[in-house]
């Protein structure tokens, strides 16, 4: 390999790591790149549709399943009767209810808790996906597998 080959693939190797070191930089420290969403939500609700872009926006992979009825989804991931909303989530192996905030998520997901989920119950002015309007303070609930319930963060 002559020298001038050899300095020219040390340059792009050195080009390659800077673009990778700026990529980094790039991307706002939490997010989860690339974790997975599943979303299920009527076809006609536009705050989900905008819960879903938010999510989009912070990283997530989200893939949508518009029902008619998404209660059968609801009574399957166990969530409580009081908790539900109006689009049910999974993801990291934890449900997710309603206008949930992607940092509590991804808390939740670092935490490795043994929760099964968090939800924010009905549809909150100001909540991720609400927008517009006076914002009203919410609690985000969590939720194990026997339904017991407690406050995982106010917002």
């Amino acid at each position: 390999m002559t020298r001038s080959r050899l300095a020219a693939l040390s340059g792009l190797a050195i080009l390659f790591l800077a673009l990778a070191a700026l990529a980094a930089l790039a991307r706002p420290a939490g997010r989860p790149q690339g974790l997975a969403v599943v979303v299920y939500k009527s076809p006609t609700c536009g705050c989900c549709a905008k819960w879903v872009d938010y999510m989009k926006a912070q990283g997530y992979q989200v893939t949508v399943h518009d029902m008619d009825d998404v209660d059968p989804i609801k009574d399957q991931q166990h969530v409580p009767g009081d908790l539900r909303s109006c689009h049910t989530a999974l993801v990291g192996g934890y449900v997710i209810e309603g206008h949930v905030p992607a940092d509590l998520i991804q808390k939740l997901i670092k935490e490795k808790s043994t929760l099964a989920g968090l939800a924010v119950p009905g549809m909150v002015a100001g909540s991720p996906g609400m927008d517009g309007g006076a914002k009203e303070a919410y609690d985000v609930v969590s939720f194990d597998k026997s339904g017991k319930t407690g406050v995982y963060a106010k917002r």
